[in-house]
């Protein structure tokens, strides 16, 4: 019988991952799966990276432009979602390739997530609009009244994961401390996956970013956030997070040349892959290196499963 394990690629952004996850797919049967937190949004093919359409004609893939950009989409979505996609190439007797740069998508894979209860809408609009209102410090201080071991643990100015402790205490009247200490149920078992993690040397990384982000703009990415900003989405949108939608926007809002939004969201993405690599380092310690240059070696494919075969 063929080996069916999943095959997970991380690693930071423009790194060729997604060409290695193709050309793995079409050697071994493969259905690419998304781990990328915004390539879930179907209005940001361009700026998120996402396969184009001449890709998805040739191989299966899931999880990619599935998500309306007025959506939330959070760690525990995915799971079920990719829980759902990876029951679904097996059953058609293709092998999961999930394949991103979204690192606690993966680690939501293989550790699970906390149960907690989905929190109520009103609950997390009301600690939303407080932030905006009062800021994160205020927030923190009300936190630490309540939640001593949370505050403790979160930062002064960390308004997104302060917001969280407090929606969390409030609709479930438990610490997520307590919470985060509860048995988690993982999607896949860590040692019955294939989990390669792509490095690259830094001034080649960089190379790359600047590269794409200017091929990007040449294939419509400015095109693109005007569409978003026709699309009258709430300030706080998490598809407006992605990487250099802010600065083209501004662009768009005459507060930027569009050299210089151009630059800042390159420097946006090269910050963003240094946090990618400095995570994967500390959270992805047993996976299997691959370095972008042998990922190109004509013999790359075979070499990844002489390396992995159990």
């Amino acid at each position: 019988m063929s080996d069916m394990r999943p095959i997970l690629i991380a690693g930071p952004t423009a790194s060729g991952k997604s060409g290695f996850a193709m050309r793995l797919a079409e050697a071994l049967n493969g259905t690419i799966i998304n781990a990328d937190s915004m390539q879930v949004y179907r209005e940001l093919r361009i700026l998120t990276a996402r396969p184009g359409p001449e890709d998805e004609a040739k191989l299966p893939h899931l999880l990619y432009g599935t998500v309306g950009g007025g959506e939330g989409y959070s760690a525990g979505r995915y799971a079920q979602d990719a829980g759902r996609a990876i029951a679904q190439a097996q059953a058609a007797g293709r092998r999961p390739i999930i394949v991103g740069g979204t690192g606690l998508y993966f680690k939501t894979l293989v550790e699970g997530l906390s149960p907690i209860p989905p929190i109520p809408d009103d609950v997390r609009t009301h600690w939303r609009r407080a932030a905006q209102e009062q800021g994160a410090e205020i927030l923190h201080e009300r936190l630490a009244l309540r939640d001593a071991e949370m505050a403790t643990r979160l930062a002064r100015t960390d308004t997104q994961r302060v917001v969280r402790a407090l929606e969390v205490l409030d609709a479930t009247g438990v610490s997520l401390a307590e919470w985060q200490r509860r048995p988690r149920e993982p999607v896949l078992d860590f040692n019955e996956v294939v989990p390669l993690l792509v490095t690259v040397e830094r001034e080649e990384l960089v190379r790359r970013i600047d590269h794409r982000f200017e091929q990007m703009m040449r294939e419509g990415g400015l095109e693109e956030v005007l569409q978003l900003k026709g699309a009258a989405l709430a300030s706080d949108a998490p598809i407006l997070a992605a990487l250099g939608v802010r600065p083209l926007l501004r662009h768009l809002e005459g507060e930027l040349s569009y050299a210089d939004a151009v630059a800042a969201g390159q420097l946006e993405t090269r910050q963003y892959a240094k946090r990618q690599v400095t995570w994967s380092r500390s959270n992805m310690i047993a996976w299997i290196r691959i370095s972008a240059q042998e990922m190109q070696k004509t013999r790359a494919v075979q070499a990844v499963f002489v390396r992995t075969s159990h």
